[in-house]
């Protein structure tokens, strides 16, 4: 294919299907959808008030909440809008541009979490392997700088990808059967050999998702190891609590995004609503879970919240008719 006919080619938009085989229920799927949306905007918004009015939450670990409250945001505002425009309207077409501009959001930001996941389980071991040293180590400069070194790494290694997927001819079927520009769905409509790509993007998972489950792995164990070490029984049980959450948070990311990953890539004889179901729930279920987690298990959040929610409510009664 001549270079004229490939920028012609890629230059006219892609359809979005939503959900395959499921076109007729989009309505009624468009309720939980809508439901995680509202609930992440509004607990993530209330843990960066919380964090950024209460200052006796300016500490290294609720400025690492911070950020995966602001990666959750931008995952949910980056796939859910245009989910339920489908849903809603049915509106399928989404530019060439704006397709890979979206997929470029989810995958730097998902490596971004990854890496302020590695960063929270750092700050966690210093704060129970090494407390003395907790406040010259983790200042709050190096916390943004350690924050927007994930947003660089992420960055970094998303736009080489993008730049093989967006050089390649798609000349086959401008319909990607899924309700967001899903990676490999998209590929799969070229109609060039996507072997470069495809191993850029496994080389690049394998080496971001192992390296930073590895040293998250033995940070953990290393904390789990102090923990067990501690004269109180209540001191274990606050250390326990505290690293919980994030063990919650990292489990929901890591459990869920390889399962998502497996099923879009082995099909293991699934429906394919089955599999788009599994990855539009992984982008929108735990940002709408995570705020939670913090407020059931971080008593401090959970107090600032409350003490927000209250601010708020005397706001609104001392105000005149």
């Amino acid at each position: 294919m001549s270079a004229a006919n490939r920028s012609n080619t890629n230059a006219l938009p892609f359809l979005l299907t939503g959900i395959p085989g499921l076109e007729a229920l989009h309505m009624w799927i468009s309720i939980p959808f809508s439901f995680t949306y509202i609930m992440a905007l509004v607990g993530n918004s209330m843990v960066l008030l919380t964090v950024r009015l209460d200052k006796s939450l300016h500490e290294p670990m609720y400025y690492f909440i911070s950020m995966l409250a602001v990666i959750d945001l931008v995952f949910s505002t980056a796939v859910v809008p245009r989910m339920l425009a489908v849903f809603w309207l049915d509106s399928r077409e989404i530019g060439f541009e704006a397709c890979f501009i979206q997929m470029f959001f989810i995958h730097t930001f998902t490596a971004v979490e990854s890496g302020v996941l590695l960063a929270m389980s750092f700050d966690r071991y210093v704060a129970i392997c090494n407390p003395l040293r907790y406040n010259t180590i983790l200042t709050r400069s190096r916390t943004i700088q350690i924050g927007l070194v994930s947003l660089a790494r992420g960055a970094g290694v998303m736009t080489p990808l993008m730049c093989l997927l967006t050089s390649l001819p798609y000349c086959k079927t401008r319909v990607i059967p899924h309700s967001y520009c899903e990676h490999m769905a998209v590929v799969e409509l070229a109609c060039a050999d996507p072997t470069v790509s495809d191993l850029y993007s496994l080389i690049v998972a394998t080496l971001l998702v192992g390296t930073d489950s590895l040293f998250i792995t033995f940070s953990y164990s290393m904390i789990l190891r102090s923990v067990m070490r501690l004269p109180s029984q209540e001191a274990r049980l606050k250390a326990l609590r505290t690293c919980g959450s994030h063990i919650s948070i990292i489990l929901l990311f890591y459990v869920g995004g390889l399962l998502s990953m497996y099923l879009q890539m082995f099909s293991f004889g699934l429906a394919p609503h089955v599999q788009v179901l599994v990855a539009d729930f992984y982008l929108t279920v735990p940002p709408m879970l995570n705020p939670l987690i913090y407020g059931i298990k971080m008593k401090p959040i959970q107090d600032g919240i409350f003490k927000l929610l209250r601010q708020l409510a005397g706001l609104s009664v001392s105000q005149p008719d």
